[in-house]
């Protein structure tokens, strides 16, 4: 299993599935990171924690907790 925190800079991953309860996994949901999306990981910040994505055409920043929760292949 490997997730979007461990992605490397420059490469395009496929969401598989996302972990995390109630609030959290709905809150990543609604930011448009869904199964079978896919995510270009962008930068990563100095001390890895905000990894910055493009999501369906916008640019947008995750913490490495959230990152955690998304599964990729």
């Amino acid at each position: 299993m490997s997730t979007l925190k461990e992605a490397k800079i420059g490469t395009v991953v496929t969401v598989k599935k996302l972990s995390g309860e109630g609030a959290v996994k709905r809150r990543i949901m609604d930011m448009g990171i869904t199964k079978g999306t896919e995510i270009f990981v962008r930068k990563v910040a100095p001390l890895g924690d905000p990894i910055e994505v493009t999501v369906r055409g916008y640019e947008l920043s995750l913490r490495k907790a959230d990152a955690e929760m998304i599964e990729t292949v």
